[in-house]
Parts: C-alpha cells; sequence; structure tokens
C-alpha cells in the first residue's frame, strides 16, 4: 500500500492551521454572519437607497454648448483628438459614496465565503464505499458555494464597466455638445430667434440623458448587490446551521482528508 511520509513536525503545523481555521470558520457562522446580515439589511432601509425619484439622482454635467460658426472655425485650428474646453467632467458623487460603502462588503463576503468553503473541503473524508449521503450533502453544500463566489466576483467587474461606460458617455457628450435634442424658439425685436441648449424643464440630449441613465442604472445595481450580498450570508448560515452535523461529520465520525 503506497503511503506519503509526512515529518511529525509538519503534520502538527497542518493539524494547528486546521483546527484555527475551523474555529474561526465556527465563530463567523455563530456570531458573525447573523451580525453582518441585520446590518446589510439595515443599509438596504436607508433612505440613501430608496430613493423613489431616481431624477434626483442626476449629477451636474458642465458641458457647455459652443455657437455652431464658431465651433465649426475651432476645429480647423485645433486638433480633433484635443480635450474639450469645458475642463474635467466629476463623477456621480451620490453613486461614488454609495460605491465607496459597498465596495468593502463585496470584498469582506467573498473573502468570508472563501474561509468557509476551505473549511468545508477539510471537512471532505477519505473516499471509501459505504454511507456517503453525507458526502452528498458536502457536495450540494459546495456547489451552491462555488455558485455564489462566481456572482459575488461579477461584482467588481460590473463597478468598472460602469465608470468605463459612464467615461465614454461623458466623452461623446464632450466631443458633440451640439446633440441636445431640443430647440429652444425665442422672440427678439420682432424676430424669431432659435437658442440651442439643453432646457433644464426637458429631456438632456441623447449623449448627456445617457451619462444620467447610466447613473439611475447604476444606483439600482448597487441596491441589488447590497441585497445579494446580505442574502448570500443569510443562505449560507441557514443551509449550514440545517445541515451542520452531515457537513462536519458526513459518515458519523471525523476521518482522514480526501487530500
Amino acid at each position: 500500500m503506497a503511503t506519503l511520509r509526512v515529518q511529525p513536525e509538519a503534520q502538527a503545523k497542518v493539524d494547528v492551521f486546521r483546527e484555527d481555521l475551523c474555529t474561526k470558520t465556527e465563530n463567523l457562522l455563530g456570531s458573525y454572519f447573523p451580525k453582518k446580515i441585520s446590518e446589510l439589511d439595515a443599509f438596504l432601509k436607508e433612505p440613501d437607497l430608496n430613493e423613489a425619484n431616481l431624477s434626483n439622482l442626476k449629477a451636474p454635467l458642465d458641458i457647455p454648448v459652443p455657437d455652431p460658426k464658431e465651433d465649426k472655425d475651432e476645429k480647423k485650428k485645433e486638433d480633433e483628438d484635443k480635450g474639450p474646453p469645458c475642463g474635467p467632467v466629476s463623477c456621480n458623487e451620490k453613486i461614488v459614496i454609495l460605491l465607496q460603502r459597498l465596495k468593502p462588503e463585496i470584498k469582506d463576503v467573498i473573502e468570508q465565503l472563501n474561509l468557509v468553503t476551505t473549511w468545508l473541503q477539510l471537512q471532505i473524508p477519505r473516499i471509501e464505499d459505504g454511507n456517503n449521503f453525507g458526502v452528498a450533502v458536502q457536495e450540494k453544500v459546495f456547489e451552491l458555494m462555488t455558485a455564489l463566489h462566481t456572482k459575488l466576483e461579477g461584482f467588481h467587474t460590473q463597478i468598472a464597466k460602469y465608470f468605463s461606460e459612464r467615461g465614454d458617455a461623458v466623452t461623446k457628450a464632450a466631443k458633440q455638445p451640439h446633440v441636445v435634442g431640443e430647440t429652444q424658439v425665442g422672440v427678439y425685436e420682432g424676430k424669431d430667434t432659435f437658442e440651442v441648449g439643453p432646457d433644464p424643464g426637458l429631456p438632456q440630449g441623447d449623449y448627456r440623458q445617457l451619462v444620467h441613465e447610466l447613473d439611475e442604472a447604476e444606483y439600482r445595481d448597487i441596491r441589488l448587490m447590497v441585497m445579494e450580498i446580505r442574502n448570500a450570508y443569510a443562505v449560507l448560515y441557514d443551509i449550514i446551521l440545517k445541515n451542520f452535523e452531515k457537513l462536519k461529520k458526513p459518515r458519523g465520525e471525523t476521518k482522514g482528508m480526501i487530500y
């Protein structure tokens, strides 16, 4: 029978690591997870995440609309790739503040999920014939954890995509400021005059409105992400609590690891 020789000192270190990790994980499940469920549920009830009128999220977009004639002459003199004269355009402060609160929660839940997953893997017994029902329970819970991890990891990409798309929309609005979507008509000295510019009472132009639409979509996504994180803690806590005995001792007794 093939065996792997392990130095007693090395095995002792692994045993200490395993014991510490299991103790830490069980403490997390017993106290930290319920605490996070409560905190995130309270966060979801805050006014900042319950804005009924999403138009209140609109951030200033200070991109002036130049005179068409002046703009045409100017384009002949300046390089096409030169930055617009409007200066820097800020991020949506309300969205950024919410993301500053959300990102640590994403990092935290992924780390805790990784810890619990390792704990579960350390409970897997040696592969052998016999009563494997508890092992099947472990496999089902592990599949759930893997699916949760994939979903939570996608939140980082989702946030980065928002900033990328918003930056592109702002760039388009700055490079093509005449796309404003409406014309204001006025009477000056008995003559009709046409002034092209954004009217606060009317929808903005396509590119300007795109920026606001992206902000509104991200706001909705932020609320959903907070909800998903809360639900991840709740689902993990519930399924592990219900199956703790089978997960910790799948065959009714502690046996060697599969790895």
